[in-house]
C-alpha cells in the first residue's frame, strides 16, 4: 500500500493521544478499558482491512464517484452531507483541543478567538489547495516531526522515573468487561482510514494490501494504544490517574533532556505536536470541502468574475468553529467528543453494507456492457 495510506492512519492515532482518548480511557482504567483495548485493536483492524481492499477495487475513484454512479440521488445527497458534517466535526474537536492546550500552557494571556483563528486560517489555505498537495504538505511535516516524537516516546517508556508495577497492576484489569465509552474512543484511533472516501483519487495505480501490511497495521496499533495508556500510569500510577486532564501533557513535563536547549520536554511536545494537529485539522476539513464540492457548484458564485464561492466552505467552517470555541469548556469538550466517537463506532462498520451494495452494482455494470 502506499505510504500515504499509512500517514492518515498514523496522523490520526497519534493526533488523538493528548486529545480526549487518554483521558476517557484513564477515567474507566479499572472498568474495562484494557478489554475495550484490546477489542478494539482486532475490530479496528478489521475496519482497515476491509475498506483498504474495497477502494484497492476501484484505483482513482473517490466514494463520492461510486455513489453517483451506483446510487440514486436521493440517498447519496444526504450521505454525503452526514459525511461533510463528520469530517467537519472531526477536524473541528482537534482544533478546540489544541486551542485549550495553548492557553493552557504556552499562551495563557491570549484571547481564545484569536488563537484559534491563527491556526483555522493556516488551515483554510490548506482546504482550497489540490488533493495531490495536500498529501506532500502531509509527508513533509510527518518527515519533520515524527522522528521526534518517536524518540519522546522512547525516552518516555525507559525514563528512570517510570514504575512497571503501576503498568503491570493496570494490566490486571483486563478481565474487566469492555467499557464502551473506552472501546468508541480507541476504535477512532483506526478510523484515519476513512480519508480514502477522498484520496482514493490519488492513488490511481492498484495498490497491494496483504498480511504483511495487516500485521504491521496491527502492531502500530498495539504501540500507539501501549503508549496512549500506560506510559501516564507508569509516571502517576492509578490512584488518581483518573483526574489527570490532559495525561500525556503532565508525563511529557515529567521528562528532561538534559543536553537540550530547552530542557523541559512539554514545551517541544507541545511545538511538533501542533503540528501533527495542524495536519489531521488540514485533512479533515480538505476532505469536507471536497465532499461539499460534489453537491454544490461553488465556482458559479462569482463576484465582478472573481470566483468567491470556493470561500464559502471555509468561511462556515471559521464561524461554527468558533462559536464552539468559546461555547464550550474543557469538560463539556471531552463529553461531546466521547458522544461523536460512539456515533462513528456504528456509522463506519454501517459503510461497509454501502460498500458491499456499490461492489455489486459495478460488477452488475461490467457484466452489461
Amino acid at each position: 500500500m502506499s505510504r500515504y495510506f499509512y500517514y492518515f492512519v498514523l496522523i490520526n492515532m497519534v493526533a488523538n493521544i493528548i486529545a480526549s482518548v487518554p483521558s476517557i480511557l484513564l477515567r474507566h482504567y479499572n472498568e474495562g478499558s484494557v478489554s475495550a483495548m484490546v477489542l478494539a485493536t482486532i475490530t479496528g483492524t478489521l475496519i482497515i482491512t476491509v475498506y483498504a481492499k474495497f477502494f484497492i477495487q476501484f484505483p482513482g475513484m473517490t466514494l463520492p464517484d461510486l455513489l453517483k454512479k451506483t446510487t440514486a440521488k436521493w440517498f447519496y445527497v444526504p450521505l454525503i452531507l452526514i459525511m461533510t458534517v463528520v469530517w467537519f466535526i472531526a477536524g473541528m474537536i482537534t482544533l478546540i483541543t489544541f486551542t485549550f492546550l495553548l492557553i493552557r500552557y504556552l499562551t495563557p494571556e491570549m484571547p481564545i478567538i484569536l488563537i484559534s483563528l491563527s491556526i483555522i486560517l493556516s488551515v483554510i489555505l490548506g482546504c482550497l489547495i489540490k488533493t495531490d498537495r495536500v498529501l506532500y504538505t502531509v509527508e513533509i511535516i510527518m518527515l519533520i516531526t515524527f522522528p521526534l516524537i518517536i524518540y519522546i516516546f522512547f525516552k518516555a517508556s525507559t525514563d528512570a522515573n517510570i514504575n512497571w508495577n503501576f503498568i503491570k497492576e493496570a494490566t490486571l484489569f483486563i478481565n474487566q468487561m469492555p467499557n464502551l465509552e473506552s472501546f468508541t474512543s480507541s476504535f477512532y484511533l483506526f478510523l484515519g482510514v476513512g480519508n480514502l472516501f477522498i484520496f482514493n483519487r490519488f492513488f490511481n495505480i492498484k495498490q497491494k494490501f496483504g498480511w504483511k501490511q495487516i500485521i504491521s497495521i496491527f502492531f502500530i496499533t498495539i504501540l500507539t494504544l501501549f503508549t496512549t495508556y500506560f506510559i501516564p500510569i507508569g509516571f502517576h500510577g492509578t490512584s488518581e490517574i483518573e483526574s489527570l486532564v490532559y495525561p500525556w501533557l503532565q508525563t511529557s513535563d515529567s521528562l528532561r533532556m538534559k543536553y537540550s536547549l530547552i530542557e523541559r520536554v512539554l514545551f517541544v511536545f507541545l511545538l511538533f505536536y501542533l503540528c501533527i494537529a495542524f495536519l489531521s485539522i488540514l485533512i479533515h476539513w480538505h476532505v469536507a470541502v471536497e465532499y461539499l464540492k460534489y453537491l454544490f457548484t461553488f465556482e458559479k458564485i462569482k463576484v465582478k468574475d472573481v470566483n468567491i464561492g470556493i470561500l464559502i466552505p471555509p468561511a462556515i467552517f471559521t464561524v461554527i468553529s468558533t462559536y464552539f470555541v468559546q461555547a464550550l469548556n474543557e469538560s463539556q469538550l471531552f463529553r461531546f467528543s466521547s458522544i461523536f466517537y460512539m456515533i462513528l463506532a456504528g456509522f463506519f462498520p454501517c459503510m461497509i453494507l454501502v460498500f458491499f451494495y456499490i461492489k455489486r452494482r459495478m460488477k452488475y455494470a461490467e457484466n452489461t456492457k
